[in-house]
């Protein structure tokens, strides 16, 4: 059977795809942008675009494997079919943990920005037991995202993910508008290169474009397949151009005292401040189910439960919950974000792809360029190179922290 054009009419259209690639691909990252340029200065943009080119193009090759064969439904199919059972665990064990990762980051993310809007609030539980403002916060955020994974339709979430795309525009408007007329300015020079830093800035920015999990259910899920590798190149370019200006504007804001969270910066009278709050806020709740959905997924399959409304629901709550544990744990966002960034989005965006779609196209009559074969390889090894040095970094932070 040809997956291309089984059921075309089940699927969701070029706007909605397109909305739920933005909203997947446009997440928390942006507010990490201008920190990650403070890192690695200003020719850190070069790196930021090549690695926006890379992972749209290991997105077009990631829908190529999965033409390959109807066996392939999701991301570890994919390693499956080219690496057998030790490549579907692979896959599966770099894909949900960054998934996991990212939304942890989600719910440490809305407690930070809670906690400002809100300074010195706790909550009293009992007689013994205190919450502060901010573990406060993660809990209530969660039980707003809660109902969100219960969502099975890519077409119905397309109207969550609108939300979510509106949010993140609101964003750098706001931003933008702080800088050039609340009194902040853009008078931070920075600096061209921050050498020590780069590793810091790589590892931002790949965490930026780590949708990859969800392409090949955005791929699968879509009308007209053959539009596809269109949908990827406006996710990415929109997706990188928003990015790119929230980076530039934070960075000539704020310079090298630029935070993890450019909202942790702004004013905290302005009303355009709240206003770039409050949409940061929204972002995360829109995306947290686009995350945990293929996770879900795959333990209702495992389970074979995928029929049973009642389990789905159960086993969906289950890992909101996981996931608000750890963010009530280890609530380093920047830190978190720079490991997930470097050890698990490197893996899923750059060295899977590649190394999948070589093995899978050399046991098929596929014949790769030359020039398709080395960026492949040199993929692979900036991978390697993002992964190594950027966990060690990451990690060596989390331990002086705590």
């Amino acid at each position: 059977m040809d997956i291309t054009t089984a059921h075309p009419e089940r699927g969701t259209g070029f706007l909605k795809t397109s909305f739920n690639g933005i909203n997947a691909l446009s997440g928390i990252g942006i507010l990490s942008i201008p920190y990650a340029l403070s890192q690695g200065g200003w020719l850190s943009l070069i790196v930021f675009a090549a690695i926006a080119i890379i992972c749209c193009y290991t997105g077009i090759l990631l829908q190529r494997c999965v033409d390959s064969s109807s066996r392939i439904k999701n991301y570890t199919d994919v390693g499956e079919v080219a690496f057998g059972r030790k490549g579907k665990i692979l896959a599966a064990t770099v894909m949900y943990l960054e998934l996991y990762l990212a939304a942890i980051d989600f719910l440490i993310m809305e407690g930070d920005n809670l906690d400002k809007l809100f300074p010195a609030v706790s909550f009293r539980v009992t007689g013994r037991l205190t919450l502060t403002g901010k573990q406060a916060f993660v809990l209530i955020a969660s039980l707003v995202v809660l109902p969100t994974t219960w969502l099975r339709s890519l077409g119905k979430l397309a109207y969550v993910s609108l939300g979510g795309v509106l949010a993140s525009a609101v964003l750098v408007a706001a931003i933008l508008w702080i800088g050039a007329f609340d009194g902040v300015g853009f008078h931070e020079r920075g600096v061209p290169v921050h050498w020590a830093g780069l590793p810091t800035a790589m590892s931002l920015f790949a965490f930026c474009f780590s949708s990859h999990p969800v392409i090949p259910k955005l791929y699968l899920g879509m009308r007209d397949r053959k539009m596809f590798p269109k949908v990827l190149v406006v996710c990415f370019a929109v997706s990188a151009l928003g990015y790119g200006l929230t980076g530039v504007a934070g960075y000539l804001m704020y310079g090298a005292s630029t935070q993890s969270q450019v909202t942790l910066n702004l004013p905290p009278g302005s009303l355009r401040s709240k206003i770039a709050i409050y949409t940061t806020l929204v972002n995360p709740l829109t995306k947290y189910a686009l995350f945990v959905i293929p996770i879900a997924d795959a333990v209702e399959d495992s389970l074979r439960v995928a029929d049973s409304r009642p389990v789905s629901i159960a086993i969906r709550t289950a890992l909101v919950v996981g996931t608000t544990v750890a963010a009530l744990a280890v609530p380093l966002f920047g830190y978190v974000t720079m490991l997930t960034g470097a050890l698990m989005c490197s893996s899923v965006i750059m060295l899977m792809p590649c190394a999948c779609y070589l093995k899978i196209s050399s046991m098929t009559s596929r014949k790769l360029a030359g020039f398709e074969r080395v960026a492949c390889v040199g993929i692979i090894v900036l991978a390697v190179g993002i992964a190594v040095v950027g966990t060690y970094i990451a990690l060596k932070h989390i331990v002086q922290t705590l």
